[in-house]
């Protein structure tokens, strides 16, 4: 637990208390938004088990986003649909994603650290390759951003049964690529990702 806390710790050494770990989910799937989220945890927090939110459950994660939304300082997140993922690129909506978190956060963040990316903001930052796996903050931001999105896709598979979202979340899977050559594309698929995009020329 105590190497997850070890970035946090040397900002609290330097008298920074207000600590936003900042993750996004979403980058792969052909389907919806990049969901982004900002959670600044209380000083010397500990949540034995939690870590990037990939190597969990879905009954776990679902277990620790309660209780990260009920114990954190303040969360903020950040939703970046398919239609800007389109005209932006992922990698740029992204960013929109958790600059838009950092900016729903009731409490805004003394410093941030950022799993992997770098933000032009106005507020200092650490950017921490696989920071979903080295820092609490950011595993917690993770979860929160995971949950938000999974529970927008189940809510789409309601919707659109066909293509699986509940299980596949989105991303391209057999059974979702296959729906898209039996059913075609609906508004939410992401139009510049393949195999979307083929299917749109091919249908032209």
């Amino acid at each position: 637990m105590d190497d997850l806390y070890i970035y946090e710790k040397e900002l609290i050494n330097q008298g920074i208390k207000l600590i936003g770990g900042i993750d996004e989910v979403g980058r792969g799937p052909l389907v919806g938004p990049v969901v982004a989220a900002c959670c600044i945890l209380p000083l010397n927090y500990k949540l034995e088990g939690l870590t990037d939110s990939k190597k969990l459950t879905e009954k776990k994660r679902e277990k620790f986003y309660d209780i990260l939304i009920n114990d954190c300082v303040s969360y903020g997140i950040g939703i970046i649909d398919e239609k800007i993922i389109d005209e932006v690129n992922i990698y740029e909506a992204t960013k929109l994603a958790m600059i838009e978190a950092i900016k729903n956060s009731k409490i805004k963040p003394e410093h941030v650290l950022i799993d992997a990316m770098k933000l032009d903001i106005d507020i200092p930052s650490t950017s921490i390759i696989k920071g979903d796996a080295k820092s609490l903050s950011i595993a917690a931001a993770s979860v929160i951003a995971k949950v938000t999105r999974d529970r927008m896709l189940i809510e789409l598979d309601k919707k659109y049964p066909m293509y699986d979202f509940k299980h596949n979340k989105g991303y391209p899977t057999k059974k979702h690529v296959e729906a898209i050559e039996k059913y075609g594309i609906i508004d939410e698929h992401r139009k510049t990702y393949s195999p979307v995009k083929e299917y749109i020329e091919r249908i032209k």
